[in-house]
């Protein structure tokens, strides 16, 4: 063989043993890879298997500590069988939610709250009017709500308020997955009507209720009765409520008979307008029949009288809620504007002077009243409000004075007046948990008086609290 045949022959080996033993290299480091993935998958399972173990054991080292105290208990427990050891073990893990509000207020008052009364309108002896001057304690609220088993959930809400009174402010019993969207609740409970009345205090965007609710309420309505809501499972949000209770607050009157003294019915529709907007109305209807219910008045000599009404009341509330939040995002900045509008038509017997004239005749009238209120916050944890609100107290017909028994001098509850009342507000909320407030208003609730008013308040959350209501 020649030398060139020689050389190209070993060319061509050469060339064919590259690839070759480049990938005999290539293959060496795969396996190098796949094995060590392979050790570190085994490694971690062995670490996931010991803590598996060790949480079980950590598990079941807490139950035996657990059944240990149950059973070191110097009670009848320890004899009465494995049972009664299971249902006081099961009782130790029941955790409800507590929650407490706390909150106070100096208040700066041009009139005396003490002759603070709205003009037109019957005396209710509610929660009405500013609250006293200078420092006070508002109204705080111990909250104690659990899920009792699978099918019912307890609520159980204390007021302390200003003035040192302990009042059961809510305290019922809620049903749970009843199905098909129905609801029931029985016991004490704000009522579902309007918008407004079944929220708390400390959850309003003012420092005080709108006069509607103080006219025609007496501050909130609340109630010892049954409720049963339907929310339909439709993409636009559909709620039907109805009430029965006793009938025993104001526009009521608590009557000494079976049955129930007071029903309502609601219905609530919502829904969002694109990304931004969402919004809520309402219309509810409330009858009740009060009997002898009192109130106190001063008849033409400046003498103090008490007189009372029985018969009939009906009460029909109009609500809109609109809300704005960039997106839906309500953290940086949102608006919301909310109104109600109330008439109520009582008709039936006055009794004038019960103690001693005791005259009784006919009596009818028509009543309104209305708030829009509008709430921005301009940047996080600082809003603004404006509240403008109206009310109308009409031409009552009376047949005491009609007849000539009496003279409109004797009746000056019923003098015919339009109560008004304009409010701005700033709030400032450090956190969710906590909130300060300044507010003005300028009050003509008193016919002749214009009460300027200034409201410094604070209001805090201590505890598991529930979110709150749309």
């Amino acid at each position: 063989m020649s030398f060139k045949r020689k050389t190209l022959a070993a060319s061509i080996a050469l060339a064919l043993a590259v690839p070759l033993g480049a990938q005999a290299a290539d293959s060496a480091e795969l396996a190098q890879i796949r094995e060590q993935i392979k050790q570190m998958k085994e490694s971690y399972e062995v670490r996931i298997q010991s803590l598996e173990k060790r949480l079980q054991q950590a598990e079941e080292k807490a139950v035996l500590s657990a059944e240990e105290k149950v059973l070191s208990r110097p009670s009848d427990a320890q004899n009465s069988g494995p049972s009664t050891q299971h249902s006081a073990l099961a009782s130790s893990a029941f955790n409800p939610e507590i929650s407490l509000i706390l909150s106070g207020t100096y208040a700066n008052l041009s009139q005396d709250p003490a002759h603070y009364r709205i003009g037109g309108f019957l005396p209710n002896g509610g929660e009405i009017g500013p609250g006293q001057r200078g420092f006070s304690l508002g109204e705080s609220e111990l909250v104690v709500a659990a899920n009792i088993d699978p099918h019912l959930r307890g609520q159980f809400t204390l007021a302390v308020t200003p003035e040192d009174t302990v009042a059961v402010e809510e305290a019922f019993v809620q049903s749970l997955g009843l199905g098909n969207g129905f609801t029931l609740k029985g016991g004490r409970f704000y009522s579902g009507v309007g918008y407004l009345n079944e929220r708390h205090a400390h959850t309003w965007d003012f420092a005080d209720a709108p006069l509607a609710y103080q006219a025609f309420f007496g501050g909130q309505f609340k109630d010892e009765g049954v409720q049963l809501k339907w929310v339909a499972p439709t993409d636009l949000f559909v709620e039907l409520g109805a009430e029965v209770g006793r009938g025993s607050n104001f526009p009521a009157s608590n009557r000494a008979k079976n049955g129930s003294g007071s029903a309502t019915l609601f219905a609530h529709l919502g829904g969002d307008v694109g990304a931004s907007h969402s919004w809520r109305a309402g219309l509810s209807l409330m009858r009740t029949s009060p009997q002898n219910r009192a109130y106190d008045d001063i008849d033409s000599t400046g003498a103090g009288v008490t007189n009372s009404f029985s018969g009939n009341s009906r009460l029909e509330i109009a609500d809109l809620v609109w809300k704005w939040s960039p997106n839906g995002n309500p953290v940086y900045t949102n608006f919301k504007l909310q109104g109600e509008y109330f008439r109520r038509h009582e008709d039936g017997d006055l009794t004038y002077d019960v103690n001693t004239a005791n005259n009784t005749d006919r009596y009818a009238s028509a009543q309104s009243g209305w708030y829009l209120q509008g709430v921005y916050q301009f940047m996080p944890r600082w809003r603004m409000g404006l509240r403008t609100e109206r009310l109308d107290s009409g031409a009552a017909s009376i047949g005491l004075i009609d007849n000539g028994t009496l003279v409109a001098a004797d009746l000056p509850a019923f003098a015919a007046y339009k109560p008004s009342k304009n409010s701005l507000m700033f709030d400032y909320s450090p956190s969710e948990f906590s909130r300060f407030r300044l507010q003005f208003a300028q009050d003509k609730s008193r016919p002749e008086v214009t009460d300027n008013q200034m409201f410094l308040q604070y209001k805090m959350s201590l505890g598991a609290h529930g979110a709150h209501k749309y």
